[in-house]
């Protein structure tokens, strides 16, 4: 078995690999992708950089060359003005980067490094060698795309991208991209079978909402408008203003959040405008349909603190002791009700269900939704995919509370609001990812991977192995090597990488 990851500085693995005779680069400055395997016994690790555009330009060049979202690269003092003229109008409707840091993505047989850009890199899992890129937008309108796709049944892509004032218009755009396709066109790639399912219109044309992941139920798509935006005027000047993208966003306190509901079958969205207060976001945990009602659980900031935490400047020796967020993430269950009577009362609550979760209608129509808090302290929440889209009991998530570097790792029990905890001092856990056993027949039964980062020095890191259930720990493998806190992963099964090489 295999588990690759994307971390913020360089690519990392674990298959069939062994460290002590060939130590990966103990300097990280890129994306990197990480792999831990078990197999009789032992663990294998292998590390390499993400050789995207991006990196060969600017390693070719000895310096930034390609402008990140929070990086700009300006043009060199030495060219004439001419050169620096054409320079600042490329940068109009930029160019983004495709250092591929966030996830790992499986399209079909093949696996990509993917971000928040139009791009994605298609990376061999078992070497790490990075290969072809992908433009989404040479296959459907979007500028910006989640780094959090659904599968469904079938093991089709659904994704949301941003189109930026598309034909005059800026939209959100739900698109599937085929597991497989015709036998007659196998030498074409899924890519080009890429459709629209439907398109939700900005609120704003000129200000789209951030988002960086969606939900999804058996029949309806889930996308929560948030007032976390971006700001297209400020985005297309801000080369020539000598500032980078990120700070184009920005968040609007005094905005409501939207929440919109398309049906997967009629690719409509209900008409019904449902809402509740501002609030930053990043992750869904899951979504589900019962009695009528759309339930869906998100963790939520009150601001956008934890954003602005990542800006060089707050990155210091002293980050753990001085950065600190301003709203803790709470872990908030929204019940929306599909199916009401429309003759209910002017302020009365509309949810069915045994919650504390509201749901009351205004004079206009709209629907005002106030969430049940499940927990606190919370983030970067995974489930047991085959629970994915129905009603469900467990998430496993990153501890963390009034900073960003979890400390610990945490299993929540969503109906019971009961949670095991694992963590021990000086460890930084990541992700927790979780592995159903083979045929399961419980949600729980399986095991939770992570990659525990040590910061007393001297000390390993290690990858450990807990019993999903019982959050006991089952074992744990050390690493004789610099790792680094990963984001977000996938698990691969061992049969998989062999299909894939076949």
């Amino acid at each position: 078995m295999a588990w690759l990851c994307c971390t913020a500085s360089h690519l990392k693995m674990v298959s069939g690999y062994n460290p002590a005779k060939n130590q990966p680069c103990k300097r990280c400055v890129l994306v990197s992708l990480s792999q831990p395997a078990v197999r009789a016994g032992e663990v294998y690790y292998r590390s390499k950089y993400l050789r995207s555009d991006t990196y060969n330009c600017n390693i070719e060049t000895n310096r930034i060359v390609v402008s990140e979202f929070g990086t700009m690269a300006y043009p060199d003092p030495c060219k004439n003005i001419f050169a620096k003229a054409f320079s600042y109008l490329s940068h109009t409707i930029p160019e983004f980067t495709d250092n591929c840091l966030i996830n790992i993505m499986k399209s079909g047989d093949d696996y990509y490094a993917t971000s928040e850009t139009n791009f994605i890199r298609k990376i061999d899992p078992q070497t790490l060698e990075t290969l072809e890129k992908v433009d989404y937008s040479k296959y459907v309108a979007v500028n910006l795309a989640t780094s959090h796709p659904h599968y469904d049944s079938a093991g089709n892509i659904l994704n949301m991208g941003t189109s930026i004032v598309d034909k005059g218009r800026t939209k959100y755009l739900l698109f599937k991209i085929p597991s497989s396709v015709p036998e007659k066109e196998k030498k074409k790639s899924c890519f080009k079978h890429t459709e629209v399912v439907c398109s939700i219109p900005s609120r704003s044309l000129l200000q789209p909402s951030y988002y960086h992941s969606f939900g999804i139920t058996e029949n309806y798509i889930v996308f929560i408008e948030q007032p976390f935006k971006l700001d297209i005027v400020k985005l297309a000047t801000a080369y020539i203003r000598g500032v980078n993208w990120a700070s184009c966003l920005a968040f609007h306190k005094e905005d409501k959040t939207w929440f919109h509901f398309v049906d997967r079958k009629t690719k409509k969205e209900v008409s019904t405008k449902f809402y509740t207060d501002a609030m930053v976001l990043y992750h869904h945990m899951n979504a589900y349909e019962e009695d009528g009602h759309i339930v869906f659980d998100i963790v939520a900031y009150k601001d956008n603190s934890l954003y602005d935490m990542f800006y060089l400047k707050n990155l210091n020796k002293d980050f753990e002791e001085n950065s600190k967020l301003t709203s803790i993430p709470a872990c908030k269950r929204f019940v929306v009700p599909l199916q009401y009577d429309k003759d209910a009362e002017l302020g009365s609550n509309l949810v069915k269900l045994p919650t504390s979760a509201t749901a009351v209608k205004e004079k206009d129509g709209s629907i005002y939704c106030q969430p049940e808090i499940l927990c606190e302290g919370i983030e970067l929440p995974r489930v047991n995919y085959d629970y994915n889209g129905k009603k469900y009991k467990y998430v496993y998530a990153a501890e963390v509370q009034w900073s960003p570097v979890p400390t610990k790792i945490a299993k929540l029990n969503v109906q019971t609001k009961e949670m095991l905890h694992w963590g021990e001092e000086h460890c930084w856990p990541s992700e927790p990812i979780f592995v159903p056993s083979p045929g399961a027949r419980e949600e729980d039964e399986g095991v939770v991977l992570t990659c525990v980062v040590v910061s007393e020095p001297n000390k390993a890191p290690f990858l450990l192995i807990l019993d999903a259930k019982t959050f006991k720990e089952l074992g744990r493998a050390t690493v004789n090597v610099e790792m680094h806190l990963d984001l977000h992963g996938m698990f691969i099964p061992q049969n998989d990488l062999e299909a894939e090489m076949e």
